[in-house]
C-alpha cells in the first residue's frame, strides 16, 4: 500500500535551498534541530536503492544511496550514525524506508533488495520496515523494456515526509564526488551535523586506467560498458560519466592537485540556503 501511494506521486523538483544532496556511496545524517539542512535527497538510482533510516524519538535521519558494493558494512555504518544522535531520548523506534531498483535483466536490484533486508535483519536492534518500494514494486514496463518508476527521493528532516524527487543541483563538487565513486570508494559520511558543515574529501585515487580510451568512445559504448542497466538510465547518464572521466584525466593525482594539504573541502550554507566553501584556515 505504501509503495503504491509513493509511486502514484509525481516527482517534485527540489531546489538547492536547504538541500543536502547525497550521491552514490555517500550518506548523511542530521536531526530536526539542523538550522542549515531541512531536506536530504538522492536520485539517478536505477539498480541502486536509496535508504532512509530514522529514529522517531530523536528525529535523527540518515539517507544513503547503496549500490551493493558492501551492503552489510554499510548498514552497520548508517545504524551507528543514527544511533549516535538517538541514545539520549529513550523512547521512539528505528524505522527504515527502502526505495529503488526495478526488474532489471541481471537481477542486480533483486540481489540488493535481499542484501539490505538481510543486513537490517542481522542488526541487534529492532528496525521497523515502513516503506518497501523496491525492485518489482518499483517497476514499469514499456515495449518489453523495464524501467524504475521512482529514480530519486527526498526526506524532509523536520516532518519526516518522504516523496519522489528530482534535483537540478547536485553539488557542490559533483565531479569530484563522482570520481571518488568511479575509482572504488567505500561508503562515506559527507556531513557534520553538529557543525552543520559538508565535508568533501580528502580523497585519493590512482590514475584511472584507460581514461583516454573511454573518453574517445561514443555514447552507446559508454552506456553499454559503464552502466549496470543501459536501457533504463536517465538521459544525462552519459554526459555525467564523461564529465567524471574528464575530471579524472585532469586530476590523476588528487593528493597533488586537489588535496595538497590533506584537508577536506568544507562547505556551509549561506544566508540564501546555498552551499558556500569555507576557508580551511578558519576551522
Amino acid at each position: 500500500e505504501k509503495a503504491k501511494l509513493l509511486r502514484s506521486q509525481p516527482a517534485r523538483i527540489v531546489q538547492p535551498k536547504g538541500l543536502l544532496y547525497v550521491q552514490q556511496r555517500e550518506f548523511a545524517v542530521t536531526t530536526p534541530k539542523d538550522g542549515s539542512v531541512s531536506i536530504l535527497g538522492s536520485d539517478d538510482a536505477t539498480t541502486c536503492h536509496i535508504v532512509v533510516l530514522r529514529h522517531t524519538g530523536s528525529g535523527a535521519t540518515c539517507l544513503t544511496h547503496c549500490d551493493g558494493s558492501d551492503t552489510e558494512a554499510e548498514v552497520s555504518l548508517i545504524m551507528s550514525s543514527v544511533k549516535s544522535f538517538s541514545n539520549t531520548t529513550g523512547y521512539g523506534r528505528l524505522e527504515v524506508h527502502l526505495v529503488g531498483g526495478f526488474n532489471d535483466d541481471r537481477q542486480l536490484s533483486q540481489k540488493l533488495t535481499n542484501q539490505l533486508l538481510r543486513a537490517f535483519d542481522l542488526q541487534p536492534d529492532d528496525v521497523h520496515l515502513v516503506t518497501f518500494c523496491v525492485t518489482e514494486l518499483n517497476d514499469r514496463e514499456e515495449k518489453d523494456i523495464h524501467f524504475p518508476i521512482i529514480y530519486g527521493i527526498a526526506v524532509n528532516v523536520k516532518t519526516a515526509e518522504i516523496f519522489p524527487a528530482t534535483f537540478p543541483e547536485k553539488g557542490p563538487d559533483e565531479d569530484l564526488r563522482s570520481a571518488h565513486v568511479l575509482t572504488g570508494a567505500t561508503l562515506t559520511n559527507i556531513y557534520d551535523a553538529k557543525m552543520e558543515q559538508l565535508h568533501i574529501g580528502p580523497y585519493f585515487w590512482r590514475p584511472f586506467p584507460h581514461v583516454d580510451f573511454w573518453l574517445e568512445q561514443d555514447d552507446k559504448q559508454i552506456l553499454q560498458n559503464l552502466s549496470t542497466s543501459p536501457l533504463a538510465e536517465p538521459p544525462h547518464f552519459v554526459s555525467h560519466i564523461r564529465s567524471t572521466l574528464a575530471f579524472l584525466k585532469e586530476h590523476p593525482f588528487p593528493s597533488r592537485s586537489l588535496f595538497p594539504d590533506r584537508k577536506p573541502r568544507i562547505y556551509k550554507k549561506n544566508e540564501e540556503g546555498l552551499w558556500e566553501q569555507v576557508c580551511s584556515d578558519k576551522i
